[in-house]
């Protein structure tokens, strides 16, 4: 009986042994990929800085070495984009101004505050500028412009969001409870803060890229 219950304690630790392997296999399977999505997280963050500060010295990550860089074209979005904006920061009465036909009223339209920043149609320079911004983590950028061009496309998305919430309200303020043509103006003064701001930012970003 002694032998038998040896025998069976003997496969009991074997069994328990050749399962052992399987699970520190998957815990450290599921650690393992943990771990790798935190370097992913990690690698993400640092994109820019490791591929401005890699080209230098010859060597891309092997993740985006299959990237491209913003084409001509787009680059050229930005630049048409910048333009747009300086003429309508110059003249900002008469395009925010409309007036109807046969010398009718004239009316404050902050409308024309968001087409400007490509908030209107896809077919305006800057519509989802941001995509390109993003592509220029493949180009060749000085290191020493990286940060300034990271926080002027942080001050870009913010001046657009705000231009293009001080428009919306303007468009309605006539309308609004306690609203009227003051309301009006007053939001479309703040709408047109926030586009100079947004030029100052676009300036920055094409200096960074070189863009002239």
């Amino acid at each position: 009986m002694m032998k038998g219950l040896a025998v069976t304690t003997l496969l009991c630790i074997s069994n328990v042994s050749a399962f052992a392997p399987t699970t520190v296999r998957n815990a450290n399977s599921a650690l393992n990929m943990k771990a790798e999505a935190s370097r992913r997280d990690v690698f993400e963050k640092a994109a820019f800085v490791a591929i401005g500060l890699g080209t230098s010295s010859g060597f891309v990550p092997a993740a985006y070495a299959a990237g491209s860089p913003p084409s001509a074209a787009e680059l050229e979005r930005i630049k048409i984009g910048y333009k747009k904006i300086a003429y309508l920061l110059e003249n900002f009465d008469q395009e925010t101004t409309v007036c109807k036909e046969n010398g009718g009223e004239c009316k404050r339209d902050a409308d024309p505050v968001r087409r400007y920043m490509g908030l209107r149609s896809t077919t305006d320079p800057l519509f989802q500028i941001e995509k390109v911004f993003a592509k220029a983590k493949y180009m060749d950028i000085d290191p020493d412009k990286l940060e300034d061009f990271f926080e002027a496309t942080e001050d870009w998305n913010t001046a657009v969001n705000m231009s293009n919430s001080m428009a919306f309200i303007s468009q309605f303020g006539e309308y609004n409870p306690g609203g009227g043509k003051d309301e009006v103006l007053k939001y479309l003064e703040e709408a047109k803060k926030q586009v100079v701001l947004a030029e100052a930012s676009l300036k920055r970003i094409m200096n960074c890229l070189e863009i002239e």
